[in-house]
């Protein structure tokens, strides 16, 4: 047993003095390349990294749900009965939206019994590694073997993604669910955000001598804020003038007519997701044709690209990334919605010291407070512990 697993079933025990029926657990994510572009129907390169959240669960025998956790205090109460997402607020949105969520994909909410649930994390929160989708993801998993409801992994993805929107009220697309749940180790999930269709596509990253270095800035952000939502609103804006359903439909050779028809903030946001998606398919061609070592430059257009034209980067961010290039990383690029959180920087093992030095000092030198600094690896996906 691990030693989250024995925090989630002694947690669990001190708030509910009982024991729980099983642990079930769910990692949170790194996107290694295509920002912004789920919710506009393009493609995304995520992978499940070993930074696991765990849920300690016990079906009820009467229909109240209760949910606690090593983050707060309090043990939140609803009843399954009249459950909506509009009466849900705070951290326990994340799993209670899911039970909702799960109802409105065809699960028996009238039927099916409440729970108590306690939950422990090794994510960190407001990094940018998706420590919410970890939370839905584990608690999809554990409903839909208490309930028995018999969903498969996209499904639950889409479940996960709803409590998002509704319950939480972040825009935010499919991409951090789909990682956490479909997530292989070693590998990516090269993932459809149109069609759902996902591909496992081994990373190399070992054989390169390559490691992911995290670099979280600790400059917190929430999907919920204004900034994230008023991406997504450019990005409608501009499908809607251009005449497509979504950004997907559209390709760098658009970019013309696009600079033609398009205000220039509404063009720059086109034009980072147009380029974006393009960079997501040439990373998974290079990976393929002559592996990690050479996506380098994609990485760094990356964040040129969200620093420059959708404007999400801050500069702790843009710090890192030029202090990790500067010490040798193959590429560096921020990650997650924006607005703060953590940048990656694909690191050879042998330059993790150096990198890291480097990166702490930069920051020290501007007056910034010190970033968290660790290592993260391809991980499977959520599923049941014990």
């Amino acid at each position: 047993m691990s030693a989250l697993d024995s925090a989630a079933t002694a947690g669990f025990a001190k708030r509910f003095a009982g024991e729980p029926d099983g642990l079930w657990s769910a990692p949170g994510r790194v996107n290694l390349i295509g920002e912004h572009t789920d919710y506009n129907d393009g493609f995304v390169l995520p992978f499940a990294i070993d930074r696991r959240t765990v849920i300690a669960l016990a079906a009820r025998s009467d229909r109240l749900m209760r949910v606690a956790s090593s983050f707060s205090d309090e043990i939140v109460e609803v009843s399954l009965d009249g459950l909506t997402p509009d009466m849900l607020a705070g951290w326990s949105a994340y799993p209670l939206g899911v039970a909702w969520a799960l109802g409105e994909f065809g699960a028996p909410l009238s039927t099916v019994a409440g729970f108590d649930v306690y939950i422990v994390s090794d994510v960190p929160i407001g990094a940018g590694l998706s420590s919410s989708a970890a939370i839905e993801s584990a608690i999809a998993v554990a409903l839909n073997d208490v309930w028995g409801l018999g969903f498969d992994r996209r499904t639950l993805a889409r479940v996960g993604q709803l409590a998002e929107n509704r319950a939480v009220g972040a825009p935010t697309g499919i991409m951090d669910q789909s990682a956490s749940l479909l997530g292989e180790k070693d590998s990516a999930v090269f993932l459809d955000c149109r069609t759902l269709e996902s591909e496992v596509v081994p990373l190399g990253f070992d054989a390169a001598g390559l490691e992911l270095l995290i670099i979280d800035t600790k400059v917190s952000h929430e999907h919920s804020t204004g900034g994230y939502a008023s991406r997504r609103a450019s990005c409608e804006l501009g499908a809607r003038l251009l005449g497509v359903d979504s950004l997907r439909d559209l390709g760098v050779v658009d970019l013309a007519r696009a600079a033609e028809l398009l205000d220039d903030e509404t063009f720059r946001r086109v034009r980072h997701v147009i380029t974006e998606n393009q960079r997501v398919l040439d990373t998974v061609r290079t990976l393929r044709e002559s592996g990690p070592s050479a996506i380098g430059a994609l990485l760094d257009a990356s964040h040129t690209s969200m620093r420059d034209d959708f404007e999400i980067s801050v500069p702790e961010l843009d710090l890192a990334v030029v202090a990790a290039r500067g010490a040798g990383a193959v590429g560096a690029r921020m990650t997650g919605g924006g607005f703060g959180g953590a940048a990656i920087a694909l690191t050879p093992h042998e330059l993790i010291p150096a990198v890291t030095a480097a990166v702490r000092s930069a920051f020290a030198d501007a007056g910034f407070g010190a970033p968290d600094t660790f290592v993260v690896r391809a991980a499977d996906g959520a599923g049941r512990e014990g």
